[in-house]
């Protein structure tokens, strides 16, 4: 029998980013759809339809993708809520809040995701990181396009 400990995930993650509200919510929608990519640099075509309702899904083309999850939540440009399997193609709930916090000195950005459901060790082991690399891309992304 199964505890609840092996039926969820929970990962809270925070990165401050020394820019404006608005340039680093752009850059967070850059990251996750246009500048997307694997840890290993691989190209990770994704779409955001920036509604409620709107998916957000890898698009492979020729009408074939992955549907990540449903926006629940927009509100730029401090927060974004997605609800679904997100990278696990497989029976979970999944949801991700981003949120944009101005601070002194920039905006704190965090990333909460929750899964409930039999989550394969692969996918726990890699989340924490693989979220940590988001946060740090869309940190770059947001500093350098407020620098030019």
């Amino acid at each position: 029998m199964s505890s609840l400990d092996d039926l969820s995930l929970e990962i809270f993650q925070t990165i401050e980013i020394n820019t404006s509200i608005g340039d680093a919510y752009k850059a967070l929608l850059r990251r996750l759809t246009t500048e997307s990519s694997t840890p290993d640099n691989r190209p990770m075509p994704m779409v955001l339809e920036e509604w409620p309702g709107g998916r957000w899904f890898r698009d492979l083309g020729a009408g074939q993708g992955h549907l990540w999850g449903f926006v629940q939540v927009i509100k730029p440009p401090t927060l974004i809520e997605i609800h679904g399997p997100m990278f696990m193609s497989y029976a979970v709930a999944g949801h991700i809040q981003v949120r944009l916090t101005p601070i002194s000195g920039g905006v704190e950005l965090s990333l909460h995701h929750r899964v409930l459901g039999q989550v394969e060790e692969e996918h726990r082991q890699g989340v924490v990181p693989g979220w940590a690399w988001m946060l740090e891309k869309t940190k770059e992304i947001a500093e350098r396009s407020s620098s030019e």
